[in-house]
This record gives structure tokens, C-alpha cells and sequence, in this order.
């Protein structure tokens, strides 16, 4: 049984830990609301992006372009985009096991471009194929990350070294719910347009075809990429202020408890000091 000593060493344990969960649920709360913005901030952009490539894809058959090259699939890669920290609760766990599943789901080969150091340590210790491993600022995903590896994957796409490029994210819900998703990026697929009638649109390219999808395209590749960066972002924060939330509330308990406990051990020890004085004054008047 735990002496005094022991319970208030206990509390004293709990509280630090309890003041720790509580600042970096602070600090997850304040980069959620900038993540949230940029993520809501970029939506629009892609769907508009999206919206360019529907009306294109409804003018007939587009021009060739190295992004748009189907071949048949010998070799798959996948950029995982996880944290480089922990204390997220099961968001990295839920990433892992997603890119787990489909690689052994797979009947080709597959390897990995890891984002965030979660990833990369995972994966590396199990002997899997790892082409490029990156981390990422405790801030979030740059931009200039997004270039990076979008610059990557395109190189080893059309080198064929990859015949199809897919990514692995949290999609971005809310702060308790994020949901690991793996979306196929490349080949470049133009979206499905919302116009049943079948009928092909009349419209005039200005500049020409080839150059305009030979612009339009990596800028849309790109878009893809930072998207589901931004949106992993969001989704990094969101859960670690619920974990830090979860802990600090179960820190409170634990403390809560200990007390009621070491109250309940001071009342015996001194119930147990005035019995022994009351004997032995008994024991003195005998």
C-alpha cells in the first residue's frame, strides 16, 4: 500500500504533467485556427482549378501530355504525409496502417516518399522502399515542401520509374474527426463533368492546346499536392489538442483521486496518533 509520501509525490507528478498537456493543447488549439483558414482559404482555389478541368474535359479529347500518359501499373508509389512529432493520438497510427493495408493489398510493387518523421521511421526499421524522406517544420507544411515533392514524384512518373502516383492524408473534418484516406494523383484523370448530355462542348483555346495544358497541368498536380498537405496539417493539430485535451482532463482525475486518497491516509494516521496517545495515557492512570 502507498505510503503518504508516495500519493503526494504521485499528485505532485500528475500536476506537472497535467500543466505540460495543457500548454501543448494551447499551443495545438492557436496553429488549428491557422491551419483551419489555410485549408479553407485553398478549397476554393482547387475546386475552381477542378471546375477548369471538367470544362476541358467536356470540349473531346484533350491533347497528350506527360502527366496524362496511362500505361500499364508495374510500379506504384505513395507519399505519406504524416507528423514529425507524436502526442496525436491514433492520427499517424490510422496513416500507417492505411499505407500497410494497401501496399499488402497490392500486386505490384510499391514505394514510398515519406513526409514527416513518423513515417520515415516506421517504414524504414521494416525494410520497405523508401525513395525520398522529408520532415516538416513543427509549424506545418510549407509550400516550398509541396514544390519539393510534387518536383519528385513527376520525375520519377515521367522517367517511369512509377506508373501510378497516389497519396496518403487525414482529410480535414473537424477537431475530432479526421479521416486517413489514399487518393490516386497520377496519371492525371480529368474530372468527371456534372453535363449528362453528352454533348462536347464548343470552346476556343487561346493559346493553343499543348501549351495550355502543358501549364494548366503541373499547376494542377501541384494544387493536389498541397491540398492534401494542408489538409494533413489541419488534421495533425486537430488531433493533438484532442489527445492533450483527453490527457489534461484525465491528469485532473488522477490528481483528483490521488487527493481524495491521500486525505483519507492523513485522517488514519491521525486517527491512529490520538488512539495511541489515548492508550497510553490509559496505561498510565492503570
Amino acid at each position: 500500500m502507498a505510503t503518504l509520501k508516495q500519493i503526494r509525490a504521485r499528485i505532485k507528478a500528475a500536476k506537472n504533467i497535467q500543466q505540460i498537456t495543457k500548454a501543448m493543447k494551447l499551443v495545438a488549439a492557436a496553429r488549428l485556427k491557422k491551419a483551419t483558414d489555410r485549408v479553407l482559404e485553398a478549397r476554393p482555389y482547387a475546386d475552381k482549378l477542378k471546375s477548369v478541368m471538367e470544362s476541358l474535359s467536356s470540349a473531346g479529347e484533350l491533347p497528350s501530355h506527360p502527366l496524362m500518359e496511362k500505361r500499364e501499373v508495374k510500379r506504384i508509389t505513395v507519399i505519406l504525409l504524416t507528423s514529425d512529432r507524436g502526442l496525436a493520438g491514433a492520427y499517424n497510427t490510422g496513416l500507417i496502417r492505411k499505407v500497410s493495408d494497401f501496399v499488402k493489398d497490392s500486386a505490384v510493387d510499391v514505394q514510398l516518399i515519406t513526409v514527416g518523421k513518423k513515417g520515415t521511421l516506421f517504414f524504414g526499421k521494416r525494410n520497405y522502399k523508401l525513395v525520398h524522406s522529408m520532415s516538416v517544420p513543427s509549424s506545418g507544411a510549407r509550400l516550398s515542401d509541396a514544390v519539393e515533392v510534387t518536383r519528385i514524384t513527376r520525375q520519377l512518373f515521367e522517367s517511369g520509374e512509377a506508373d501510378a502516383i497516389y497519396v496518403c492524408y487525414a482529410k480535414f473534418y473537424s477537431a475530432i474527426r479526421q479521416i486517413p484516406q489514399i487518393v490516386k494523383l497520377l496519371p492525371i484523370e480529368p474530372p468527371a463533368s456534372e453535363d449528362t448530355s453528352g454533348a462536347a462542348a464548343e470552346i476556343v483555346f487561346e493559346p493553343n492546346p499543348q501549351e495550355l495544358l502543358g501549364t494548366l497541368l503541373p499547376r494542377y498536380f501541384l494544387t493536389l499536392v498541397w491540398q492534401s498537405m494542408l489538409e494533413s496539417t489541419a488534421s495533425e493539430f486537430g488531433a493533438r489538442m484532442t489527445a492533450m485535451t483527453s490527457a489534461t482532463d484525465n491528469a485532473g482525475k488522477m490528481i483528483q483521486n490521488l487527493t481524495l486518497k491521500a486525505n483519507r491516509e492523513r485522517q488514519a494516521a491521525i486517527t491512529t496518533e490520538i488512539l495511541e496517545v489515548v492508550g497510553g495515557a490509559e496505561a498510565l492512570k492503570g
